[in-house]
C-alpha cells in the first residue's frame, strides 16, 4: 500500500513540473523581429506554417514596428493577434536602461 502512495505523489510531483514548464513557455514574451520559426510556433493558434510566414514577411519588408503589426502576415488575423497581443513584442526588453 505504501508503493502505491508514493508512486502517485511521484507521478503526481512529475505532472505539476512539466505543466509548470508549459505554463513558464506559454507567458514567455515572444519578440517577433528575432524570434526564431520553433518559438514563434509558442504563440496560439501559431503553428510552423504561419511561424515560417512570419519570418519570410520580416526578413522581405524588415522589422515590425510594433506588435499589431504581425496583422501583416497574411493569415494572421486580429483575433489570433487579440490572443497573443499579451506575449508579442517588437523590441527585447530584457534589455536594460542604463541611468
Amino acid at each position: 500500500m505504501r508503493r502505491y502512495i508514493v508512486a502517485i505523489f511521484v507521478i503526481f510531483a512529475l505532472i505539476c513540473s512539466f505543466s509548470s514548464l508549459a505554463h513558464a513557455a506559454a507567458t514567455k514574451k515572444v519578440n517577433i523581429n528575432s524570434a526564431s520559426v520553433k518559438e514563434l510556433a509558442t504563440l496560439k493558434k501559431i503553428g510552423p506554417k504561419y511561424s515560417q510566414k512570419i519570418v519570410d514577411y520580416r526578413n522581405a519588408m524588415g522589422p515590425f514596428d510594433k506588435p499589431e503589426d504581425i496583422m501583416k502576415v497574411k493569415g494572421i488575423s486580429d483575433k489570433i493577434f487579440e490572443m497573443n497581443k499579451e506575449r508579442i513584442v517588437v523590441k527585447d526588453e530584457t534589455a536594460k536602461k542604463k541611468s
